[in-house]
C-alpha cells in the first residue's frame, strides 16, 4: 500500500495555527473519526467514537426541542397579540351600530377569519331592520340553540374549537360550504339575562381544532360579554 499523500504545506500551517477550525466543523469531525476507524481495523472498537455519535445524537434531539420550544413561545406570543388588537379594536366604538360593524370588519380582518356571527337569543323572532341593513353579524336565535350548537346536544364549554363539515353549519349564511373549521364562544350576559354566542368561522381546516389551546379566545369572551352589557343595559 503506497503512503498517503502528505499535506500541503499552507493547508498544514492554517491547520497548526487554527486547530479549532477543525474542531468546530462536524463534517469535518466525522470524516476524521471514520478515516481512524478504518485505519483501526475492523476487529477494533474505539469505544471514544461510539460515544461521541451519542453524544451528537443527544445533541442534535435537544437542539430540535430547544428550537421547538422558541417557535412555540413566538407563535404564542403572536397569537396573544392579535387577540389584544380585537379586543383593542371591539373596546373603541361608542355605538352599538359601529360595534356590529367592527366585528364584521376589524375583528374579522385581525383575526384573520372569513366570518364573524354575533348570535343572541331572544324571545323575538325578529331583528331590527335597521341592524340588519348595518351587518349580517348579528343575528337573532332561540333560547337554547346557542348551547345545542356549541355542544351538539351535549354540555358545551365556554370556548369549543372544531373542524367543520361541508354543509353542516348553517349560522355563516345561506352558502357556508366555505367553511372549515370554526370557534364558538358562549357569552354569558348576567342575570335575567338569555345568552349568546361568538363564532368565528374559517376556511382554514387547520385554524381551529380541538387540540388547540382555548385560554385565549376564553379571555376575549370574557371581555366581550362586559362589552356587550353597555349596549344589553
Amino acid at each position: 500500500m503506497s503512503d498517503p499523500a502528505p499535506l500541503a504545506e499552507d493547508m498544514r500551517a492554517r491547520i497548526l495555527s487554527e486547530p479549532d477550525m477543525i474542531l468546530s466543523d462536524p463534517d469535518v469531525m466525522r470524516a476524521l473519526i471514520a478515516a481512524n476507524e478504518q485505519a483501526m481495523g475492523s476487529n477494533i472498537v474505539d469505544l471514544r467514537g461510539v460515544a461521541m455519535e451519542r453524544l451528537e445524537d443527544r445533541l442534535t434531539r435537544l437542539e430540535d426541542t430547544h428550537n421547538s420550544v422558541i417557535a412555540a413561545a413566538y407563535e404564542n406570543l403572536a397569537g396573544t397579540n392579535q387577540i389584544h388588537r380585537a379586543i383593542l379594536a371591539f373596546l373603541e366604538p361608542h355605538e352599538f351600530e359601529a360595534f356590529i360593524r367592527c366585528l364584521g370588519e376589524d375583528v374579522m380582518d385581525i383575526l384573520r377569519v372569513k366570518k364573524v356571527r354575533l348570535l343572541l337569543e331572544s324571545h323575538e323572532t325578529a331583528l331590527d331592520p335597521n341592524l340588519v341593513e348595518i351587518s349580517d353579524v348579528l343575528s337573532i336565535a332561540e333560547p337554547g340553540f346557542c348551547e345545542h350548537y356549541a355542544g351538539h346536544g351535549k354540555a358545551p364549554r365556554q370556548v369549543t374549537l372544531r373542524g367543520v363539515a361541508p354543509g353542516e353549519s348553517m349560522i355563516y349564511g345561506a352558502d357556508s360550504a366555505w367553511v372549515k373549521s370554526e370557534a364558538c364562544i358562549l357569552l354569558d350576559f348576567g342575570e335575567q339575562r338569555l345568552p349568546g354566542m361568538l363564532a368565528l368561522g374559517s376556511d382554514d381546516p387547520h385554524q381551529f381544532s380541538a387540540n388547540h389551546g382555548t385560554d385565549l379566545l376564553s379571555f376575549m369572551g370574557s371581555v366581550f360579554e362586559r362589552a356587550m352589557r353597555r349596549w344589553l343595559g
